[in-house]
């Protein structure tokens, strides 16, 4: 962040306004990497919306402009938090709005990477005591004091001396003529009053009295509705259909062929409009369509992974990193290992399947809904309607849970095209079997690990994977190795493990894949960390004390004593398996310990998840809990209970009846643990999720000597 000293009159010039509230945030001119701070400006109430992320009215209430989406993972809370520590006002009188999609106002605004408070904490720090010092700085004059006679608390600028106090809207005329300091000082994180408090979310008492608004709550006036019978096979196309029965259904209004671009494959479809969603859903199932499936492969998953198996023995694939010689040193070793590991296709199962409302009109055109990018998608749309960015609306609602599926461009996209040709607003609804049927998919992924040892050491590492990448989609990326190909993997490994390679094999498959929660970690954290384990066991030695002689990072060190102080690792009794994993991703480090027994039945059972996390500075702890909660529950459904399968090239699951979700039941007793330092944040949405499948393997290990290095595996057959 650079600190701009704008003029004011410039900075009306670009926002357009002037006013009475203090207005303070971040100018991105054009092709800006990052944003100018502009830290005083003049606003009225008017309900214009320009650059600025926060803005202070005269009757001191605090408009919060979040630029990224929520959607469970508690930026809603979280960025008023950091706002509220420095501004020092009560979290009640901070109003928060959703931002419209505008990369040139906001910069970057994907949800996605964990990316929304390790991004943008320093910069919103800095705003709020800005803010601050500026209102400080106008009380003082006022009374013709010295600004450190004073102090600020919850709203108020206080003359220490005499007691006397102004609200921050009695001051916010005077402050925004102010010029804004060049520098403020930052509280420490022990005078925090706010931060690292487990404040209960302001996003919770709406969301269940039903007053948030979510995606598929939004009206329009006039607004239709659209569902959309897609082809079941994504290169097939449409032959012919009839919607005789369809039309006849009370409330169908329109029927009518559609066309849509899935990365570089055509979709085919035939949508049905109605007055009501009930209406256009039985509209669709009168529907008597002909498929055109012929012309190219049907694809089953077991032929995926016998190419994947085929690729990893006999191709070296692309380098994506490589020190030291591990091919010599591996081939010549006397005491190594060899094995492959498989992880699955995984659909995204938000509990809010897709929906979107948009409006296509000849100089406008407007979308609603639960969106995790809506600058990608105004960019998205004004290049395929040919309409100017500035004239593309996309307005964020709450999302129901998104895991990477919601910035994915093809419902806003369709949603558009069906207002174009019914010529009004429309709200197009999939339904669960159109989310798990149609993808995107996390992409099934397979793993060669190769290693050896000397004296007990690690001398060489070698891993290749097998699988589609994201990136290969766009074209341009084709003949690069995948960018992801050690994520989830230590970087202190790299220190101190001097023969060492990664290599990625392409695949190239015609399924649709796309990000899914922690991307890449979480198939490659599976495969790295079984390995580790794996070494571990055939040198002879503790899995925890294996690691630490490799991870000499200091903080990794502090992350091993914690994990084996919090699960009572040294002390492990009879008849109980324990296992470790540790991963990286999105600069946050996540050990985990799983312990499993049999029960009175003798079925293995998952007693107790140990996560630690280290992710640095962090804002809210019971929101870390609650997503490396959420990050197990995620990953037990993906290590046991479900996947995407192919037969005959049609997706052989449907809803939660044939791709089940884990129920309480399943889940364990889980003890997350936050280490504390004043290293930069981290993520803390994704990272907790790709240790655990490794670790949950390795104690099944402990407790019954079979390794399992497939996912999923089903528990009870153990």
């Amino acid at each position: 962040m650079e600190t701009n000293a704008i003029s004011r009159r410039n900075f009306l010039k670009v926002s357009g306004v002037a006013g009475t509230a203090l207005c303070l945030g971040f100018y991105f001119p054009a092709n800006a990497k990052k944003g100018q701070m502009v830290a005083t400006s003049g606003a009225d109430h008017s309900g214009f919306e320009f650059n600025a992320w926060m803005r202070i009215d005269t009757d001191g209430k605090v408009t919060l402009t979040d630029h990224r989406a929520e959607m469970g993972q508690g930026s809603y809370q979280s960025v008023p938090q950091i706002i509220a520590e420095e501004l020092e006002v009560d979290l009640k009188d901070v109003n928060i709005i959703f931002a419209k999609g505008d990369p040139v106002k906001y910069g970057s605004q994907i949800t996605g990477g964990s990316s929304t408070i390790r991004g943008s904490y320093k910069n919103l720090l800095k705003l709020s005591a800005t803010a601050r010092e500026m209102l400080i700085a106008a009380a003082a004059a006022k009374w013709n004091v010295a600004p450190s006679d004073c102090y600020a608390e919850s709203g108020n600028v206080i003359h220490r001396p005499s007691g006397k106090k102004f609200n921050y809207g009695e001051l916010v005329t005077d402050a925004s003529k102010l010029s804004p300091p060049q520098e403020v000082k930052l509280k420490k994180i022990s005078e925090y009053k706010l931060i690292r408090k487990p404040l209960h979310r302001l996003d919770t008492p709406m969301k269940t009295n039903g007053e948030a608004i979510f995606g598929l709550d939004k009206r329009l006036p006039g607004m239709l509705f659209a569902t959309v019978e897609r082809n079941p096979r994504l290169r097939g196309k449409l032959k012919s259909f009839d919607d005789s029965a369809a039309r006849k259904v009370p409330g169908v209004k329109q029927v009518f062929k559609i066309q849509m671009m899935v990365f570089n494959t055509t979709r085919d479809g035939v949508v049905v409009v109605a007055d009501s969603t009930w209406a256009a859903m039985q509209g669709r199932r009168a529907l008597h369509i002909e498929w055109d499936d012929s012309g190219f492969e049907h694809i089953n998953t077991a032929d995926i992974f016998k190419n994947h198996a085929e690729l990893l023995n006999n191709e070296e694939g692309l380098s994506f990193k490589k020190q030291g010689e591990p091919d010599q040193i591996i081939g010549k070793a006397e005491k190594k290992i060899d094995v492959i590991y498989q992880t699955p296709y995984q659909a995204h199962s938000a509990m809010e399947p897709l929906n979107c409302i948009a409006h296509y009109q000849p100089d406008k055109i407007e979308i609603w809904g639960p969106i995790q990018a809506p600058d990608w998608v105004q960019g998205d749309i004004s290049d395929k309607f040919k309409m100017p960015k500035e004239k593309v609306i996309v307005n964020m609602t709450f999302l129901g849970g998104g895991f990477g599926r919601k910035a994915f461009l093809d419902y806003t996209h369709e949603a558009v095209a069906i207002s174009k040709e019914i010529g009004g607003p429309v709200q197009v609804v999939w339904t669960r079997e159109d989310d798990i049927k149609q993808g995107p998919y996390r992409a099934g992924i397979s793993y060669r690990g190769q290693g050896s040892l000397e004296n007990g050491e690690i001398s060489a590492l070698k891993f290749k994977m097998a699988g589609q990448n994201i990136d290969h989609w766009n074209g341009p990326k084709r003949g690069e190795a995948n960018d992801s190909t050690a994520e989830g993997f230590l970087k202190p490994y790299f220190d101190t493990i001097k023969n060492i390679s990664f290599a990625d094999v392409p695949y190239e498959m015609p399924l649709p894949n796309m990000w899914w929660r922690s991307v890449y970690a979480s198939t490659n954290g599976f495969a790295y960390e079984s390995f580790m384990n794996e070494m571990a066991i055939l040198a002879g030695q503790d899995q925890l004390d294996f690691r630490r002689k490799y991870l000499k990072d200091e903080r990794c060190q502090h992350l091993i004593d914690r994990m084996e102080e919090v699960s009572g690792w040294k002390s492990r009794k009879k008849n109980e398996g324990y296992g470790v994993a540790i991963t990286e991703c999105f600069e946050t480090t996540v050990g985990q310990v799983v312990k499993v027994s049999r029960n009175a039945a003798g079925k293995v059972k998952i007693d107790k998840v140990w996560a630690v996390m280290d992710c640095g500075w962090y804002v809210n702890p019971d929101i870390v809990r609650a997503q490396v909660e959420g990050s197990i529950v995620m990953a037990l459904g993906a290590a046991t209970i479900h996947e995407i399968t192919f037969k005959n090239g049609l997706v052989e699951q449907n809803n939660f009846y044939d791709y089940l979700m884990p129920r309480m039941s399943d889940m364990p007793s889980v003890e997350v643990h936050i280490m504390e330092n004043t290293a930069d944040a981290g993520g803390v949405g994704e990272p907790g999720l790709p240790p655990f499948a490794p670790a949950l393997t390795d104690a099944i290990y402990d407790l019954t000597g079979k390794r399992i290095r497939k996912l999923p595996f089903n528990m009870n057959t153990i």
